[in-house]
């Protein structure tokens, strides 16, 4: 049986633009929260990554689903050790559990939507980032001393978020 409609529960709609989207600065690329996980009742959450030439997070896994639209330029998906190059207009998704990374190797700014299943990764971004004012927002500059303290932040949340750095 399907439950009764829960009124409590709003319409979401998602707009980059929209000037309350929260922006994060996270390991070179930008990361706007589109849908978060308290929007869907921790269902989902959908994040719209933009990614510099270069970015991308190091190798990890985690233990819910991963996909992946790319909607400008290309990226690098390593998926349990093989490359594969997947480009706009195409869609990718990371098995939980699996081995994975991706990087922009393209030479030029990609973009991609990534929704995960359950949500949580929405809220790890948010404690390990840094909110900045929009998409076009330059990348706070980070001495040695805050990199390290990032670095040592997403380490000691991943597994509580369910995932693990390799």
């Amino acid at each position: 049986m399907i439950p009764d409609d829960d009124p409590s529960r709003s319409l979401t709609v998602a707009n980059p633009d929209d000037p309350g989207t929260t922006y994060i600065s996270l390991v070179g690329d930008m990361y706007a929260m589109l849908v978060t996980g308290e929007q869907t009742d921790g269902r989902y959450c959908l994040i719209d990554m933009h990614g510099p030439d270069g970015g991308g997070p190091p190798p990890h896994r985690h233990d819910f689903e991963e996909m992946f639209t790319i909607l400008e330029g290309e990226i690098e998906f390593t998926f349990r050790g093989e490359n594969h190059i997947v480009r706009a207009g195409s869609t990718i998704n990371i098995p939980a559990n699996a081995p994975h990374n991706f990087r922009n190797a393209s030479g030029a700014p990609a973009r991609m939507l990534c929704m995960c299943t359950p949500a949580g990764q929405d809220e790890y971004f948010m404690r390990i980032g840094d909110v900045v004012a929009g998409k076009d927002a330059p990348p706070p500059q980070l001495s040695q001393d805050e990199l390290a303290e990032r670095r040592r932040r997403a380490a000691e949340l991943a597994s509580t978020y369910r995932s693990e750095f390799l």
